[in-house]
């Protein structure tokens, strides 16, 4: 994460109103994103197409979904409600088309009942805070204003909304750009920066639920997964509660090597036991300063898919889906079986707004929260 002081401006939207993005009272907080998308996109003839539909309403507000395409058969979608990427779609290794993250059809299936459970937004921006359970009011639920972000190798949509902290349980009203860019080396770029009016806890993520087989296809427990971590943060007892960082050596935390994530979920370890398998953050090992860094690896045998995880975070959550009970039906048709999609989200821990003497999390006035996570989509035998 970088937090850098405000300077120019990216790009512009009206004042946001009731319930904090398109439909608000509170004042949108002044902020400038200079350097978010530092090679500036040109309208042109595009190998990026970008498509937008109406995806409905919410309480009368209108929402959008903007569906990215590139020359290789990549197709991303983003609706404007809750930043959610609804859907990925990547040729496996035989080139059929497959769409590997978990999510719904139509706006309905998110804003029903059951997905008001925070652990289970399926797709959606977390925050105001990251990686901490709750989130009520947070921007997961919100309608983003939104622009599209044209260009020859790279495009996609910027979103932007603005909400009240305090209804996460902490202070400030804050100012969020996040840009979901698709490029022509089949990447998926998200860019986030936040600014705000009170020294607020401030880490922004999309909780993406990857199944590399296809969503729907049944449980990832044979996605093998690596991890650029030596570190991992223990649960508590309590949700978001954490112990001292411990080393994975030893431990079924250890997927410094190529790893199925069912290897060892069901092993006697309390972690595990807290957990109901994997949902704990690791350390990540870095070389390179605050740049983007190699962060995890996941792959399916099957399908030869693959993906790696980048990030300027310090930190990535991997959850193994243990919240899925079967009664989410996906876009397939079919439930979301337990463990029916794996999560690997850049970050800090559970717990970090509370451990001051963790690196921080605490976004100042006149500050700019920054970060940047790339997804590498490739097959087995080359990317």
């Amino acid at each position: 994460m970088k937090k850098r002081r405000t300077s120019g401006a990216l790009f512009h939207f009206q004042r946001a109103g009731r319930g904090g993005c398109v439909n608000g009272k509170r004042r949108a907080v002044s902020i400038a994103v200079a350097g978010l998308a530092a090679a500036g996109f040109v309208v042109t003839a595009s190998a990026i197409t970008i498509e937008k539909t109406p995806f409905g309403t919410v309480t009368g507000i209108p929402v959008d979904l903007f569906t990215m395409t590139n020359d290789n058969g990549i197709v991303l979608k983003v609706t404007t409600y809750g930043g959610i990427v609804t859907s990925l779609v990547v040729p496996d290794k035989n080139g059929l088309p497959g769409d590997i993250v978990l999510g719904f059809n139509t706006l309905g299936g998110y804003t029903a009942g059951v997905m008001k459970k925070a652990n289970s937004r399926l797709g959606a921006i977390t925050g105001t805070c990251g990686n901490r359970p709750g989130d009520a009011g947070g921007f997961a639920t919100r309608v983003w204003e939104a622009k599209v972000v044209p260009g020859r190798y790279v495009g996609g949509v910027a979103l932007r909304c603005v909400g009240r902290a305090v209804q996460d349980g902490v202070p400030g009203n804050l100012t969020a750009d996040v840009i979901c860019l698709l490029t022509d080396k089949n990447e998926l770029r998200i860019e986030y920066a936040v600014a705000t009016d009170t020294a607020t806890a401030c880490t922004l993520a999309h909780n993406l639920f990857f199944n590399l087989g296809g969503e729907g296809s049944g449980d990832i427990l044979g996605t093998c997964v690596i991890l650029n971590a030596g570190k991992f943060i223990p649960l508590g007892s309590a949700p978001c509660a954490a112990g001292a960082v411990k080393n994975v050596a030893g431990t079924p935390f250890d997927f410094r090597t190529p790893m199925p994530i069912g290897a060892r979920i069901s092993d006697d370890d309390p972690q595990l036991h807290y957990g109901n398998g994997y949902d704990h953050t690791w350390i990540i090992d870095r070389r390179n300063g605050t740049g983007l860094t190699l962060a995890a690896t996941a792959f399916d045998h099957v399908s030869g898919r693959a993906v790696d995880v980048l990030t300027t975070e310090t930190g990535i959550a991997l959850s193994s889906g243990n919240f899925l009970d079967g009664t989410l039906t996906g876009k397939s048709g079919k439930p979301y079986s337990r463990r029916g999609g794996f999560c690997l989200e850049p970050g800090h821990g559970p717990d970090f707004p509370d451990k001051p003497g963790r690196r921080g999390v605490v976004l100042k006035p006149g500050r700019i929260y920054k970060s940047t996570t790339v997804y590498k989509l490739y097959t087995r035998g080359g990317q």
